[in-house]
């Protein structure tokens, strides 16, 4: 009599499938092409229109329309906004993440609510909310005439508009990843002798990197493409206040539709260069994971002593 092979407890044969987690082949591919014909119907047919639209009429009217001054000033200051907000909201999200997720404070409750406020609030109506505030008839708008400063219809408007609508993206990146790691490793760094400084340099940063460069991704694509409470703010004025998504506009409304969409293609391609280095900071994320036994868990000094010994 032949001996029948033993399985390990709880293991199954490939003929012998758990219903609850398993689904027969034509239920999986029904998903499979309904998940792919959204995304080819919504996303990809969309993109690809863009840049079959600007490239109609050839490569000469494409260009044309890139290097025409308004595009270009429109490009320009596109560019700088997104320069000067990020680095703030870097500040600003790495300052509020250390403070949530390091200390107990009161009002700790009401700062996470206002950081998460701009995703509740239309851009529209930030935009509205300062020119009531900054606008020439508005609360502090007579005296910044009269002392010659300009925020609505200028740079200084376009630039607290963009910041508000974007400043939750590295703070809200930050905060869950530093309060799942605690501040045993802070702790340890400073029992060993080390600064304040020392302390987020060494051994913060290394461990929030990844998050880190991940929202600033995030904030720097929300910058370039905001349009409803820059359109506010901006007055739309030709070779001053206009950003790419204002400058498509504009071209659109005039009929112009072979510039509009060469502008709108810069656009798309600043989306797909923001996606593939989301996807590669993801993947570079996911490939520095250290998963450590709870059972054993790694020592807090263990893992500081290394980096402190860099600074001594």
């Amino acid at each position: 009599m032949s001996a029948t092979p033993m399985r390990k407890p709880g293991s199954q044969s490939r003929y012998e499938r758990n219903p609850a987690t398993s689904e027969k082949p034509w239920v999986k591919y029904t998903i499979l092409g309904l998940g792919l014909g959204y995304f080819a119907l919504f996303i990809l047919m969309p993109l690809i229109a863009v840049f079959y639209e600007a490239l109609r009429r050839g490569w000469g009217p494409y260009f044309s329309a890139i290097v025409h001054p308004d595009a270009m000033a429109a490009i320009k200051l596109t560019l700088t906004v997104a320069a000067i907000s990020v680095p703030l909201n870097l500040v600003f999200g790495v300052a509020a993440a250390w403070l949530i997720a390091k200390f107990e404070f009161r009002g700790k409750q009401l700062l996470l609510t206002m950081i998460d406020l701009p995703f509740s609030v239309s851009p529209v109506i930030v935009g509205l909310m300062y020119v009531l505030l900054f606008g020439a008839n508005g609360w502090f708008g007579v005296w910044l005439a009269e002392h010659g400063f300009r925020i609505i219809f200028a740079l200084p408007g376009i630039l607290l508009a963009t910041i508000f609508v974007t400043f939750p993206f590295v703070a809200r990146e930050l905060i869950p990843l530093m309060q799942a790691q605690g501040k045993d490793e802070e702790e340890a760094a400073v029992v060993l002798g080390a600064s304040g400084w020392q302390v987020f340099w060494h051994v913060t940063l290394p461990n929030i990197k990844w998050a880190l460069l991940y929202g600033v991704i995030l904030s720097n694509a929300r910058a370039m493409g905001e349009f409803g409470a820059v359109s506010v703010v901006s007055g739309k004025i030709r070779g001053a206040t206009n950003t790419l998504p204002l400058q498509v506009e504009i071209l659109y409304n005039e009929y112009n539709f072979a510039a509009a969409f060469a502008v709108a293609s810069l656009l798309a391609l600043l989306a797909l260069v923001t996606l593939v280095i989301k996807t590669w900071v993801e993947h570079r994320a996911h490939g520095r994971d250290v998963v450590v036994s709870p059972e054993r868990p790694l020592p807090p000094a263990a893992t500081v002593q290394p980096a402190l010994e860099k600074v001594a």
